[in-house]
């Protein structure tokens, strides 16, 4: 498909005019950026990961009815999506203490939280992506309450459907993040989920070892970025080996 008219150019994704109305297509790049983009690489063959991963997450999400903004997969890097207003807020959950979390409240990195947490986080990269709280939405309108209830319901789902889908192939679910994006349909407004969830935006951990399995390999410098992520796709069975199909996960009952 020819490219289009460039909208908007992230540190991880390219967003391009899409072939008809209210679409976009999103393209996943190379580059690897931690700590507010301060750190930066460009590791080959993520963008390629991330765009699958992403498509496998995302349709599986659809099939279950909680809506996002992907269509279809395009080819290896890029995706057709629904055009949506971005709430511009960052919905984290987390089901076990990492990150800045643990520096913000000293607790250990790996203690099970007694429920999932919800955090809203700004998207403005200037001030570090500072966390907020449902007050400071309201009160610079960034979102309604009835907004806020419904992000969290839709991260909840999402939480639900990981961790499920994710202990299924031996990894644990620390955390993750989503973009939610406003949709109309008529005189109506949906939330829907947008962006893209990959291990860029999920604390993936092995359960048996606790080896990590997401960005934070970058971050730490903890090894090979692609290599973790291909272990991510080749348990979901995202990726071929062989030339044939690797099984997908199994029902834990």
């Amino acid at each position: 498909m020819a490219r289009r008219r460039m909208i908007y150019e992230g540190k991880a994704k390219i967003l391009y005019e899409g072939p008809e109305p209210d679409t976009l297509i999103q393209y996943f790049k190379d580059d690897a950026t931690a700590f507010n983009a301060e750190k930066h690489g460009v590791i080959d063959g993520k963008g390629v990961l991330n765009n699958r991963l992403s498509e496998h997450f995302m349709t599986g999400l659809n099939a279950i009815g909680v809506p996002t903004h992907f269509i279809k997969r395009l080819n290896m890097r890029e995706q057709l999506v629904r055009m949506v207003e971005i709430i511009p807020l960052e919905v984290v959950v987390r089901n076990m203490a990492a990150g800045s979390m643990s520096k913000r409240l000293g607790i250990k990195e790996g203690t099970a939280l007694p429920r999932p947490i919800i955090e809203f986080y700004l998207k403005d990269d200037a001030l570090g992506d500072p966390l907020v709280t449902e007050e400071h939405i309201i009160a610079f309108n960034w979102a309604t309450q009835q907004d806020i209830d419904d992000m969290i319901a839709l991260a909840l789902r999402v939480n639900d459907f990981m961790t499920g889908l994710m202990y299924g192939v031996g990894i644990r679910l620390v955390d993750f993040k989503i973009e939610i994006g406003r949709i109309f349909d008529g005189d109506f407004q949906r939330l829907i989920v947008a962006d893209e969830i990959s291990p860029d935006s999920c604390r993936l951990w092995d359960i048996e070892s606790g080896q990590k399995l997401d960005k934070d390999v970058f971050r730490r410098d903890l090894g090979d970025l692609a290599d973790a992520y291909t272990e991510v796709a080749r348990r979901l069975g995202v990726l071929p080996r062989n030339g044939a199909t690797v099984p997908g996960p199994k029902l834990v009952q």
